[in-house]
């Protein structure tokens, strides 16, 4: 699977594809396929790029 978060920097906004409670997060960073989302409701988190894709929020 290519890896799609690849293209991911520090201050894009995103949401989680199965976690829509937690809301629009910014990227805090990107390295070695670990994404760290700072989410509306959820708070800091890291994703893990093999696992999940998150979805680019725009405007």
């Amino acid at each position: 699977m290519e890896d799609l978060n690849a293209m991911l920097e520090p201050g894009q906004m995103v949401r989680h594809p199965s976690q829509e409670d937690w809301g629009i997060g910014q990227v805090q960073s990107n390295i070695g396929g670990k994404v760290t989302v700072m989410f509306q409701h959820a708070g800091k988190i890291v994703i893990d790029s093999r696992h999940v894709v998150l979805s680019p929020v725009y405007g």
